[in-house]
């Protein structure tokens, strides 16, 4: 049987668009955002709970170029298993039961559309076909978001792996050398015992815009893309991380802007919701942001938490790699969870 995206055994999570007309075929390719589930924003997943032996994952691939965007796959917890997304994928259990696929968009070309229709640097999900659906076991752990540029999206994690080497075009080798999952953020996430979602794209600030035709933070935050809101589970943690791309804008501007973004979060968020201003690892803003929640804090009830990362890593390179986020994940675990539990 075919179970589509919205089926009670599909759980999304992250900047997915939910949109569904009535009487869809989930068989015609000519309406994506109306059938499918779509993120252009990597470190989203989506898990499904399947019984019997195998499941054929759908997606619509109409617009994807090559190489198409990479995904993590893992069966039952088990180890993750790197793959292009492609119009099939099919997972075989090791027996016959019951069984929960989750898959997680890892990355792709950066600089491809995102916002702005086609979005070819998306991931959309059909469905798929079973056996028939399972039961998702219930996952109640705190949300957290994570905000922020490249870094938090996991650009060059793997910078010396090249898919083409001799060609001029950085960009075909990206799918392979970024890996959200591999991040600071998904790294603390994983030791908190954080479930995650992620709004992070290449090259976006609070004051300028970004890879892919994305709009700066405080346009881009209420949207998966444009004219497509967020209408999916609200975050009950929100970490900011944005100051690298904002280099050359004016501290007054970018605090600015920070404002704007944090009173965005806010009115979209529950009360009780805790906000995180990290600040950027190359140095900038640094002190800057920490006397800007301090003055914040003393005129609002419900205050944000700021930790300043100066010298967690070095400035060069801009991107760290794998062994760079660990570091950055060290250092951040231990003080988010003290926020966490106070």
């Amino acid at each position: 049987m075919f179970i589509r995206w919205n089926d009670a055994s599909v759980r999304l999570t992250g900047r997915w668009s939910r949109l569904l007309q009535d009487g869809d075929d989930p068989h015609v390719f000519n309406q994506p955002t109306a059938r499918c589930a779509v993120t252009t924003a990597p470190g989203s997943s989506f898990e499904l709970a399947f019984r019997g032996e195998m499941a054929l994952l759908h997606f619509d691939t109409g617009f994807l170029p090559h190489p198409a965007p990479h995904l993590w796959v893992s069966v039952d917890g088990g180890a993750r298993v790197e793959t292009p997304v492609d119009r099939y994928l099919r997972i075989q259990a090791a027996q016959a039961g019951e069984h929960v696929v989750r898959v997680v968009y890892k990355g792709g070309m950066e600089m491809l559309p995102r916002w702005y229709s086609p979005q070819m640097g998306a991931v959309a999900f059909i469905g798929a076909e079973v056996d028939a659906p399972g039961v998702l076991p219930l996952d109640a752990r705190p949300l957290i978001e994570f905000v922020g540029d490249s870094i938090t999206e996991g650009v060059l994690i793997d910078v010396d792996y090249d898919a083409q080497p001799a060609s001029l075009v950085d960009q075909f080798n990206r799918p392979y050398q970024d890996d959200n999952c591999a991040t600071y953020a998904a790294l603390t996430a994983q030791r908190l015992n954080l479930r995650a979602m992620y709004q992070a794209y290449g090259a976006v600030g609070l004051t300028r815009s970004g890879c892919g035709g994305v709009p700066r933070a405080g346009l881009l935050y209420p949207y998966v893309f444009d004219g497509v809101p967020y209408t999916g589970e609200a975050p009950d943690v929100v970490l900011i991380n944005h100051g690298a791309n904002d280099r050359a804008a004016p501290a007054a501007e970018y605090l600015a802007r920070y404002g704007e973004l944090i009173e965005l979060i806010r009115g979209r968020v529950p009360r009780a919701a805790k906000i995180v201003c990290l600040g950027a690892f190359c140095g900038a803003f640094d002190a800057e942001l920490g006397a800007f929640c301090a003055a914040y804090n003393r005129t609002h009830e419900i205050p944000v938490h700021f930790i300043s990362t100066r010298g967690w890593v070095p400035e060069e390179p801009l991107h760290p790699m794998r062994d760079g986020h660990r570091i950055i994940a060290d250092r951040l675990t231990p003080l988010l969870r003290a926020i966490l539990e106070a």
